[in-house]
């Protein structure tokens, strides 16, 4: 009898050790970046996890360092980033702790846009309206992608306008401005962004490639993820949400409109997608 109960005490206590495991398995740690193109992508896949089994805490990230920081240490399990181009410096320097999950959308690009009632095309044909833009290109927040790689076009087009450092909310001010006056203005901006939508604009070609080409957002992982929590590995490969999507819910915020009520709009509208995606592969 006393064997017994000493074997029953000692599998109890198997039990016990191996329960938070468990549960930790069902829980994910998710980073994202605070911006429009990847909130969306954020809110779609902890909804697909969720719906799962799965308790998904969300940690926001203002800098592409100090995420990718956290996601190195295993203080967060998963992020969405655009590896190739945006953020390939950090993913390189942190590559060897991380692995890359799968693509989960499309077609990020970023660049010089101009109203389309400037009548100028490329990025080469600056100079010679300098005055017209006032000397200046209306940028965003220093450190941004995008203002690394207008700088790098400042320099190879050997352009005499200043790129002007600021935040998102100046320059779309400005570009609201400009244009209710139908006044040239040269501005940083990417797709996708409801401004695309909202304002007329185009881009101003780039004959050298000094911009990178669309880019791809990938889920990637803290390394050893993927073994470790195959169904969800499983559920982050299957979705995927069109870039046009993601420009249509910031269009919507743009609007007026919260970001968790339009990602509860498109999850509603794609109940059917979502469930499929749930059920890709069950362990």
């Amino acid at each position: 009898m006393k064997t017994l109960w000493k074997a029953f005490c000692a599998a109890a206590m198997v039990g016990l050790t191996m329960m938070p495991a468990r549960a930790q398995e069902k829980t994910i740690e998710m980073g994202t970046m605070a911006w429009e193109d990847l909130t969306p992508i954020a809110g779609i896949t902890k909804k697909v996890l969720e719906d799962a089994g799965y308790t998904v805490n969300v940690t926001e990230f203002s800098e592409w360092g100090i995420a990718y920081a956290a996601l190195s240490k295993g203080d967060i399990q998963i992020l969405a980033s655009q590896t190739d181009y945006v953020a390939q410096d950090y993913w390189d320097k942190n590559k060897n702790r991380l692995e890359k999950i799968s693509p989960v959308s499309h077609g990020l690009y970023q660049g010089i846009a101009v109203p389309k009632y400037v009548n100028i095309d490329s990025v080469e044909q600056l100079n010679d309206n300098a005055d017209k833009f006032g000397g200046k290109i209306i940028g965003i927040e220093p450190g941004a992608g995008l203002m690394r790689d207008t700088a790098n076009a400042v320099q190879e087009y050997g352009l005499k306008l200043q790129l002007v450092e600021g935040s998102t909310a100046a320059m779309t001010a400005a570009l609201k401005s400009a244009i209710d006056r139908q006044e040239w203005i040269a501005v940083t901006l990417w797709e996708p962004s409801w401004m695309m939508q909202k304002y007329d604009v185009k881009y101003l070609k780039d004959p050298k490639g000094v911009f990178p080409p669309p880019q791809t957002y990938y889920w990637i992982g803290h390394k050893g993820f993927s073994e470790e929590n195959p169904q969800a590995r499983e559920i982050l490969a299957s979705v995927y949400v069109p870039l046009a999507d993601i420009t249509a819910m910031n269009g919507a915020v743009g609007d007026g409109k919260k970001m968790e009520e339009v990602v509860k709009e498109w999850t509603d509208s794609h109940a059917d997608l979502l469930k499929r995606w749930e059920n890709i592969k069950k362990y």
